[in-house]
This record gives C-alpha cells, sequence and structure tokens, in this order.
C-alpha cells in the first residue's frame, strides 16, 4: 500500500502527503551554490578578474531557452513585473488592465507604481475575458495589460495580441504558473513586449525567491536594468543591449534595488535544462488528475486548448451552482482527509490565495460574473514529489467527499460580498 495512504480511526482512507514538499535542489545547483558561499562573491557585481558573474550566465541562458533578446535577473516575480511597468513608463495615477481573477503580487505591483490596476473579467475556462478586456480599455484609457496566465492557464494568444494591438495596448506576460509553457510553440512570456518570470519555491524553478523579465526590445531592456540598480555597471550585462542604448537613459532612469543575486543564480541555472522534463511530469500528473474527476456529478473541470502546451503544476476544478457553505463543507472534509484545496470563493484570504474583492487598495468595482466562477472554483497544488499513484488516492478522497457533499442538505446560497 502507498505509504502516504492511511486509513483513520474512522476507517476513512487518507492521504499523508506533503503539498508543499518540492524537490530537492539538483546536485549541480547546490555545489554552485557552495563555490559562490565559499568564495563569498554574492553580489552580481562582484567578481575577480576575467569572472563571469553566475547572474551573467544565467540571463544569457534564460534568454537562449525562450528565444529572448535580453533577459534580466530580480529579486522575485513581484520586482520583474514592477520593473518591467516601470520600463514601460507606466505612471502614478495610470491605470493598468489586469485579470480579476490573480494573485496579490500582480495588483501589487501595479499599485507598487501608484497606478491605478483595472479589473478585467475571467471566463469559465480561467482565462481573461477578452469582450470584457476590450470594454475595460476603452472605457479606462489604460495602455498596458498586465496579463496574468493564472494557475497556467493561457487565453488565445493570437486573438488577444491583435485586440491589444489594435487597441494601442501594451502587454506585459505574468509567466509565473507558465514557464515553461508554450502556445501554439511559442514560449510563454513572448508575446507581448515583456515577459516576467517567478522562481519562487512553489513556481517550476526554485530559488526560494527570484524572478526574470525577458524582452526583445533594446530600450526596455536597458531602462530594466537601469532600475534594478546596475550602478551604472550595464556593460557587465552579457544578454543586455550594448552600452550606447544606455547613454540617453542612464541619468534619467532612477535605481530602484531589486537585483538578483548570485547565490540564487548558481542554483537556478542547472534547473533550466530541466523544465521540459518537469513539463512533462507535471502534465501525467495534471492528466491522472483529470482522469480520477472525469464524470463526477457536480465537478466541471477546465478544458485545455489544443495549442497551449502547459505545465500543470496545480489542478483546478468548478463546482457549478454550489452554496458557499457546501463548498466550505468539501473543503473541510477533504483537509480532515490530508488533501488541501483552496477556494477561490471565500470571504475572506487565507494563506496565498485572495481574490480581487479582497484588495481594497485597489478600490475594485463589483465583477459579478467573476464572482460566479470564483464563488466555485477549487485549486490544488501538484508538487512533483507527487506520483501518478498518489494523484489516483487523492482523486478517490476526492470523489467521496464531493458525493457527501452533493446529497448533503444546504441552507439558501448567500451572496459573495461585493466589491468595496
Amino acid at each position: 500500500m502507498n505509504e502516504r495512504f492511511q486509513s483513520d480511526m474512522a476507517g476513512q482512507d487518507r492521504f499523508t502527503g506533503s503539498f508543499t514538499q518540492q524537490e530537492p535542489i539538483p546536485e549541480a545547483g547546490i555545489e554552485a551554490a557552495l563555490a559562490v558561499l565559499r568564495h563569498g562573491r554574492l553580489h552580481r557585481y562582484n567578481t575577480a578578474p576575467g569572472e563571469v558573474a553566475e547572474t551573467v550566465l544565467l540571463e544569457e541562458e534564460f534568454a537562449a531557452y525562450v528565444g529572448a533578446k535580453y533577459c534580466l535577473g530580480l529579486a522575485s516575480g513581484g520586482a520583474a513585473m514592477a520593473c518591467a511597468l516601470r520600463a514601460c513608463e507606466v505612471q502614478a495615477g495610470d491605470p493598468v488592465l489586469s485579470n480579476a481573477f490573480t494573485l496579490a503580487p500582480v495588483p501589487g505591483a501595479i499599485a507598487s507604481l501608484g497606478a491605478k490596476p483595472v479589473f478585467v473579467d475571467v471566463t469559465e475556462d480561467l482565462t481573461i475575458d477578452l469582450a470584457h478586456l476590450e470594454a475595460q480599455a476603452r472605457a479606462s484609457g489604460a495602455k498596458v495589460l498586465l496579463l496574468s496566465h493564472m494557475r497556467g492557464h493561457i487565453c488565445d494568444m493570437d486573438a488577444l495580441m491583435a485586440l491589444c494591438d489594435r487597441l494601442g495596448v501594451r502587454v506585459i506576460e505574468d509567466c509565473a504558473h507558465t514557464m515553461g509553457a508554450k502556445w501554439k510553440g511559442v514560449p510563454s512570456g513572448r508575446h507581448g513586449a515583456v515577459g516576467c518570470y517567478s522562481t519562487q519555491t512553489y513556481k517550476h524553478m526554485n530559488s526560494g525567491e527570484g524572478g526574470f523579465l525577458v524582452t526583445d526590445d533594446a530600450e526596455l531592456a536597458a531602462r530594466a536594468v537601469l532600475l534594478s540598480g546596475s550602478y551604472m555597471l550595464y556593460a557587465r550585462h552579457r544578454a543586455a543591449p550594448g552600452p550606447e542604448v544606455f547613454e540617453a537613459l542612464k541619468l534619467d532612469v532612477p535605481n530602484v534595488s531589486s537585483r538578483m543575486d548570485n547565490l540564487r543564480a548558481a542554483i537556478l541555472r542547472p534547473q533550466i535544462g530541466m523544465l521540459d522534463d518537469r513539463r512533462a511530469r507535471w502534465r501525467a500528473l495534471y492528466q491522472a488528475m483529470e482522469a480520477g474527476l472525469s464524470g463526477v456529478p457536480g465537478v466541471k473541470l477546465i478544458p485545455r486548448p489544443q495549442h497551449e502546451d502547459y505545465v500543470g503544476s496545480s489542478f483546478q476544478f468548478l463546482l457549478p451552482g454550489w452554496g458557499p457553505d457546501r463548498v466550505a463543507a468539501l473543503v473541510a472534509a477533504a483537509a480532515a482527509r490530508g488533501v488541501e484545496l483552496k477556494w477561490f470563493g471565500a470571504a475572506d484570504p487565507l494563506g496565498f490565495t485572495s481574490r480581487y474583492a479582497h484588495w481594497r487598495y485597489a478600490a475594485p468595482e463589483a465583477l459579478p460574473q467573476t464572482d460566479r466562477i470564483l464563488a466555485g472554483l477549487i485549486d490544488m497544488r501538484l508538487p512533483l514529489t507527487f506520483t501518478v499513484e498518489d494523484v489516483g488516492l487523492i482523486t478517490l478522497i476526492l470523489r467521496e467527499e464531493v458525493a457527501r457533499a452533493s446529497t448533503a442538505p444546504q441552507a439558501a446560497a448567500a451572496p459573495l460580498p461585493a466589491a468595496d
């Protein structure tokens, strides 16, 4: 029997695996990190004669992986988004379009500039609603979209880019959940003006915290390097434009220190070559979840477009028509059996999970379509420390608990609180 699957005192099967335990750092990354620790040159610009910094090499290698001209390592995915917005010259008070279904660092990056998030509805496929995007762009006059590929779901990027080009809206892609994914063979992050990535522990490469931005635009890249805090040492960047691009900018762009360091870069470099294998392994877990929950009454799975080469590092499903009491009961019952679910319709933010109505600093307007979808949206991490057998046991528990919750008496559904 699977050691992660035990029976409790009531005779119910219980899963004992951890939903937050990631794989260890590869040995090559550990050895490279130890070398950096031993010589002590952690700052990206602190190098010995003839030495190329780990951060510089990481930027070159990641740029090559996604096919970008320029890449910049940063302290976090949130720092990458804020840097990209500043590089696009977003100013305080400017409206910036973004998904209503995303996580707090996305509107947080917008708010960090004093700009105003303008939220766009989500569809039942968990992607941005293009019709509402057009309406919000026209109503707000926003000229930048910070597009979140939330939980790894990629919209029709051809249609989105055609719409944004027609509207004169510049696209920054938040690829925190799509590093290694593709749309029609194009790596996620390569459709818009800038692609931003995270290497936080729960993402597809792990350095605890960290991030990248990539672009083919020389001026954007130069602005980003200066913003990151290059101290006029921009000539030491190799995945960056030449010094002549910096000359017209260097005295006008502020230093907003948010650099990546050589220790994190050393940990990350070996992981670039593992991304394609990780995508395949996550896909196997994701498809096992789909198979295990397919056809379960009351559960709606999220279709994946044929053009989307996704990374299934988390799994989502909808509970259409379920009231909040019933959803909460399912989440609690699953937790009692060791299966950690996150619910995007909860009244209060919990841990990593919140929704647009919770971000009062953004003064969000109510979005009934998004509220309806998030009211029944369930989310679950799929760490690569799980096996396909583990997923089979997890879906067995979920099928049983969904069946129980579906037949339990339910009070009249209370409406979700409106956004302030």
